[in-house]
Formats: C-alpha cells, structure tokens, sequence
C-alpha cells in the first residue's frame, strides 16, 4: 500500500478486498457456510447484516459486489431520500442489475424502504442492508419478507489481533512508525469488539508518539492518549457501549441515582430514545422478570409513548420508567431458566413429545394414542392435576427456580402444593 494514503484513515486503507483477506464471521464466510457458498456461487441474494458498528457489514457488501461481478450502489440512510434511490433503480435499469448497500437503513421511514420493494422484487436490485437495530422493529415486513437477516457478531479477541497484526505487516506508514506492540489488553478493551474501532486506536496512539522511536506501545500509553484525545459522548464509538452499560449496570444494581445520571449523559448526547427504551425492555425481563411483572408492562408502554413523542418530553418517561426499574425488586430467574432449557434442547436434540399431550385433530392420529389420557387441568380440584409434560428422558428436570423475592415466593408455594417434591420447590 502506497503511504501516499495515509490521510486516509486506517481502518479504511486497511478494508480487505476479497473473502480470502476478511477476518471474522466464519460462522457466515468460513468454507461452506452460507455467504461463502453464495458469494463462490456469485448468486447473491437481498439480504440484511444486523449487527454491532465496526464488524465488516460494508465490507462484505462490498466483496459480494466484487467477486460477483455486479455493478456496486452505496447509500447511507441519514444522508438520502427516495431521490437517491430512484437514481440507483434508474442506474441499475441501464445496467441491467446491481447491488445496492444501504448504511443504517433501519433510519429509512416507511415510504422511503416502500420505494425499493419494486426494484427488489423484479431482481432489478440486490439489496443489501446494514443495521445496528433489531430488523424486525425497524424494517418493514413487506421488504423483511424479500431479504434473509444474517447476525454479525462482535471480533472475538484473537480476530482483533489479527487485524492489527494485518495493518502492522501491510501497511506502509505503519511500517516506517518503527512500532513495537508490547501489550495489547487496552488496545483490546478499548475496542469494544469493533475492527474499525481498534484501527483507529491503533492510529491515533502511533500518531500522538511521533517523537519516539521506535514507538513502544504499552496499556499505559494507549490508556493516557485515548483519555487525552478521545472525549464526548459518540453515539456510534465508545462513549455510546461504555454508558449504556454503566445505565444498565446501575439499574440492575438498584441504584436510581446512578441511573437517571447516565439517563441524562445519553439525552445529552442526542441517543435515540427509542434505543434507550427498548434495553430496558429487555432489562425488565432479564433482572426483573416475575419478581414484578408490571416492570416489563411499564417497559414496553415507555418504548410506545417515546417512539410517539420524540424528544423533549420523552425525557420524562424516560425518567420514570429508569428509576421504577431500579427501585424495583430483582429476578433473573426467568432468563436463567431460559438459558438453561435452550441448553437442554441442545444436548438432547428434538425429545418426542409425550403422547397424552400431542395434538390429534385426525382419526389417524388418535388410533395411534394422541392425547390419550389427557386430564384437562380445569376438570379437577384447584384447576390442577398431575401430568408429565417433559420428555420421558429428562422428566422430573427442574429447569425454573423462582427467585427469593415476594412475588416469586408465592410462585414457589404454589408450585410447592401443585408437584409436592417431584421439581423440590
């Protein structure tokens, strides 16, 4: 690489042009998986990466483009309308098809995401979506329907390594920077799991230790330029993953001071209220879940009202519903009890389902034993009688344990005088 480029940032000298060249996602683009085959194939179809910023969603747009032949449209949804999109049909009509990549498409609104279903039906367009936000809230489901979503996930640490260890051995200016990298675990930190992230960090630590030679590259360095250099709240860099965390953390922790505190740091820096609520969606069923189920209804009712209201008074709701959830009491015994039944499922594959609990909607069906001594639970004393429901193999598993709150107490007894000592409730 010519070091006539280094003005351009590294991250983006450094983007890799072929599949061969790209780190990470092997669960997607590792050999025979399900982009490796399209894109060997050059048979490309709409689809949508939603994952983390700085995980190779533009990247891989741009190497489909490249190794399939296809003439490649690059659109951000902040900065084009439905002009811009008319433009790329029209190219793409004269072309005779093409790709078009569309950076954060989640912010186009319903007519703007309504104008492309033409042009992705016919085939005229390839479409390829990137979005940091849930698909399913944000796209429409007519062209939800028309792309298959592929979840990228954040550079495991050995991927980042090997990123850096990339832009060291290829890049020109860095190669003249004499730099030795001696600790990595801040560089690491300080990532967040972005490739483009711990690019940039790398840049900005070679080019603050001009001075030096050979430049010696420490935890303690990177740790004292980065708080030197790097300041403000960035709602796509470090700021953003660092604060949401400490609110989530402090909610989790029962502290509501702390909480409206980094409340205020996001609505300071412009954070998406609607991206706000919906984490405490998921908190009030994570850390919350039965120990007070009206979390979770006050959750989902705050994400409605500020997607309705927008900033300013958003900010109120916000409010009430960060505090409500930290003063509230605390269970993670529903997402404990998910987890270890997905765990379950996974060692012991597709179980058959008891007989007496089947479905028999046909004669066949119920000749051969389908709901046969089924109790219904409302004919009997207390609307409960005793069943297996699991699988022969894992009867009697005890796979939710109500937590020690009120609520969940009373969960526990009733559960207690249901099933005696069969789940030792």
């Amino acid at each position: 690489m010519s070091s006539q480029n280094k003005n351009i940032p590294l991250a983006e000298r450094m983007r890799p042009k072929t599949l061969e060249a790209f780190i990470g996602q092997k669960h997607l683009v590792g050999e025979g998986r399900v982009l490796y085959n399209m894109i060997k194939s050059a048979q490309p179809h709409s689809l949508i990466f939603w994952g983390p910023p700085g995980v190779g969603k533009t990247t891989l747009a741009q190497i489909i483009a490249e190794e399939c032949g296809m003439l490649f449209f690059q659109l951000s949804a902040i900065e084009s309308g439905v002009k811009e999109i008319r433009s790329v049909i029209e190219n793409a009509r004269r072309a005779g098809k093409a790709l078009l990549f569309i950076d954060e498409i989640h912010r186009f609104n319903k007519s703007q995401q309504d104008s492309l279903l033409g042009a992705v039906e016919k085939g005229l367009l390839t479409l390829i979506g990137a979005t940091t936000e849930n698909p399913s809230f944000e796209v429409i489901g007519a062209l939800l329907s028309r792309c298959q979503v592929y979840v990228l996930e954040p550079f495991h640490t050995d991927e980042l390594k090997a990123i850096v260890i990339q832009a060291l051995q290829n890049d020109d200016w860095l190669q003249q920077q004499q730099v030795e990298l001696q600790e990595w675990e801040a560089l690491l930190r300080l990532s967040g799991g972005d490739g483009r992230r711990i690019l940039n960090l790398l840049e900005l630590v070679v080019q603050s230790m001009q001075e030096e030679s050979p430049k010696m590259i420490t935890n303690e360095k990177v740790q004292h330029i980065v708080q030197q250099r790097m300041a403000g709240y960035d709602k796509t860099g470090e700021q953003h993953y660092d604060i949401i965390s400490a609110f989530i953390k402090s909610i989790r922790g029962s502290d509501p001071n702390a909480a409206v505190y980094y409340l205020a740091r996001m609505i300071a820096g412009g954070e998406d209220p609607k991206f706000i609520a919906r984490r405490m969606i998921i908190l009030a069923s994570e850390d919350i879940g039965n120990a007070n189920p009206n979390a979770l209804l006050l959750a989902t009712s705050c994400f409605q009202a500020v997607s309705m209201i927008g900033y300013p008074e958003c900010r109120i709701i916000l409010s009430q519903t960060a505090t409500y959830l930290a003063a509230s009491a605390k269970s993670n015994a529903a997402y404990m009890a998910i987890s270890q039944a997905q765990d379950v499922v996974k060692k012991t594959g597709d179980l058959p389902v008891p007989l007496s609990i089947r479905n028999a909607p046909t004669r066949l069906m119920k000749d051969l034993g389908y709901h046969k001594d089924y109790r219904y639970a409302h004919d009997f004393e207390n609307n409960f009688v005793e069943m297996e429901y699991l699988p022969d193999s894992i009867a009697g598993s005890r796979l939710y344990d109500p937590g020690d709150n009120p609520a969940e107490q009373r969960q526990r007894e009733y559960l207690r005088r249901c099933w005696k000592e069969k789940y030792g409730y």
